[in-house]
């Protein structure tokens, strides 16, 4: 959360001439609601269900970025998919850039209980290794721009 997977996507799709697709996008265009409206009424639970369907879909799909909703690899079956599909981009970001970046702009259901650092940083310990199992590159977000992390990962593919 607040690596900046849908900007660097956007700006890699670019750089690569491909197709970007978000899943948060993918699954608030065909609910038809917002993410946060989904955790309201179903839960996490209800939300991932949905993840891990479309993600199944689009991970089929060739000649696309796909950036994830930063709880997807916590579904062992999406962290498969990913793996086995595609080429797995890491944007690691530490917890005080993630508390940096969460604080404006889109809502983010995940924060809304409790005191956002204590809650990044306890997803951050669930997840990183789950992200770093199926990571075939591993990049480095802090402080540094949309243009300069697409770079890295365009040299790097």
């Amino acid at each position: 959360m607040g690596a900046g997977k849908s900007a660097v996507g956007r700006q890699l799709g670019r750089l690569l001439h491909l197709h970007f697709i978000d899943s948060d996008d993918e699954i608030e265009s065909r609910t038809g609601v917002d993410i946060p409206f989904i955790f309201e009424k179903e839960g996490e639970n209800g939300f991932r269900k949905r993840e891990a369907k479309v993600i199944d879909e689009i991970s089929l799909k060739d000649g696309i970025i796909l950036a994830t909703g930063g709880g997807a690899v916590v579904d062992p079956e999406s962290r498969s998919r990913l793996g086995a599909r595609g080429f797995v981009v890491y944007l690691q970001t530490s917890v005080a850039q993630q508390v940096q970046r969460t604080q404006k702009g889109r809502q983010r259901p995940m924060l809304d209980n409790g005191d956002p650092q204590k809650v990044l940083q306890n997803l951050m310990d669930v997840r990183d290794p789950m992200y770093r199992e199926i990571a075939d590159l591993v990049v480095d977000t802090d402080g540094r721009r949309v243009q300069e992390v697409a770079q890295e990962i365009y040299e790097a593919l």
